[in-house]
């Protein structure tokens, strides 16, 4: 069985719309028992997969996200970013970009910033007297800068699977999200114009200052987690496990709207969105062990080579494989896939591994803007009670500026590793 064999039988169970952990491991275990290898070895592999101690960051990530959420301090951070960018054009489109930035600096996952933030931003954009397809086209691109913007799960899992510094990988992150948010912004600000949207408010100082009060406490979870890291204070994992116990004390003890039964649903929801991750985690590699051990990357890499040598044609042709990956897969499975294959080229012609992530992930979040998969996309149509194909329409002007961005980051990795080299590497 080939690794061209492989790779159809786990897209026609794709098509089939078997989940990807379960297409992933019958595929593997396809190709093991046709090859004769004893079934302990998918077993082995995919336990060694999961035991990471890297990876008990997921489900600490994935629960502050959640506590965040239920105990109402979303809205703390909305009335904040409100009062800071409402004043221009389009106002509540720059405030659901502000809010995003700041919430990236909790939860690092997409869906969870559509989730959760993007109901308070699409019901207030809706009040304001914004039309739908406007405010869900904002909302699903700029919960995009949350798996870009440390803390990150999808950056987690390429540090693990790429033996790669997870605190470089976060450090990483931090111009390009702010890059993605100043683009995203002008978009919106370009829209407004062009469409007659209002200011949301004046600026008031003495609004910034008592929202910035009210908002105060979660603000400090981004700064507690880099700056953990940063420092060396503690490693991604036990800033993970801070960032939740804060996000607990937060929403128990400081404004006491954390209820044991919000509780109980974030636990249980932690718990089977860790669940799933960890089953593509495991599933993932022992198809990754399956292409390593046919030497899949040095025939990607053979092939390439074969079309140009030129360092830039190779990455261009590079990104173009993760966008049309993203396009079909979940974003965890495909970091799990492609590191393998990827990584090995990337090095050989020059190019760093905290880089590769940073591109590689804007580019699958790109994916989740867009069909068939669009995660974001399935979320938002579900809170806003707007249809997925106006879902999809809304989203595709702002897809411009996130290409631009991931353009820019590809062609001049400084702008990803100048606080890497800066933290880590003097």
């Amino acid at each position: 069985m080939t690794v061209i064999a492989l790779f159809l039988s786990l897209f026609t169970l794709m098509l089939l719309r078997v989940p990807i952990a379960v297409a992933l491991g019958l595929s593997s275990l396809g190709y093991i028992i046709l090859a004769g290898l004893p079934p302990v070895v998918l077993v082995h592999n995919v336990v060694n997969g999961m035991n990471s101690f890297t990876l008990l960051a997921v489900p600490f990530f994935i629960m502050a996200g959640g506590l965040m959420n239920s105990a109402g301090i979303t809205s703390r951070i909305f009335a904040f970013a409100r009062s800071l960018v409402g004043w221009l054009n389009g106002g509540l489109g720059h405030v659901n970009v502000g809010a995003s930035i700041i919430f990236a600096g909790m939860s690092g996952a997409a869906v969870a910033d559509a989730g959760g933030l993007g109901a308070i931003e699409i019901r207030a954009m809706r009040e304001a007297g914004y039309d739908d397809e406007f405010s869900v086209g904002v909302t699903a691109a700029s919960s995009t800068i949350g798996p870009i913007i440390p803390p990150s799960l999808p950056l987690v899992i390429f540090g693990v699977m790429a033996s790669t510094s997870i605190g470089e990988l976060f450090v990483a992150g931090i111009i390009p999200g702010l890059m993605m948010a100043v683009s995203l912004m002008i978009m919106i600000w370009f829209i407004a114009r062009k469409r007659g949207y209002p200011k949301d408010a004046k600026f008031c100082l003495k609004r910034v200052k008592s929202t910035f009060l009210r908002a105060i406490l979660p603000l400090m979870t981004p700064i507690i987690i880099v700056g953990g890291i940063i420092t060396g204070a503690f490693t991604p994992t036990e800033a993970a496990v801070c960032a939740a116990t804060y996000a607990l004390l937060l929403g128990l003890l400081v404004y006491r709207t954390l209820t044991l039964k919000k509780l109980a649903v974030v636990s249980l929801e932690t718990i089977e969105t860790t669940a799933s991750i960890m089953l593509i985690v495991g599933a993932s590699t022992i198809f990754a062990w399956i292409l390593t051990a046919n030497q899949a990357a040095a025939q990607f890499a053979e092939v390439l080579l074969s079309i140009s040598d030129n360092k830039h044609v190779i990455l261009m042709m590079i990104m173009l494989v993760v966008l049309i990956i993203g396009l079909f897969m979940e974003t965890i499975a495909a970091i799990s896939i492609l590191v393998p294959v990827l990584l090995p080229i990337s090095v050989q012609i020059g190019i760093d591994p905290v880089h590769l992530g940073i591109i590689v992930i804007l580019n699958l979040m790109i994916g989740l803007l867009t069909p068939p998969v669009g995660m974001v996309l399935f979320v938002l149509s579900k809170v806003s009670n707007v249809p997925f194909e106006k879902c999809v329409k809304a989203t595709m002007p702002f897809l411009v500026p996130l290409v631009i961005v991931l353009l820019l980051l590809t062609f001049f990795p400084k702008l990803s590793l100048f606080l890497p080299e800066l933290l880590y590497r003097n």
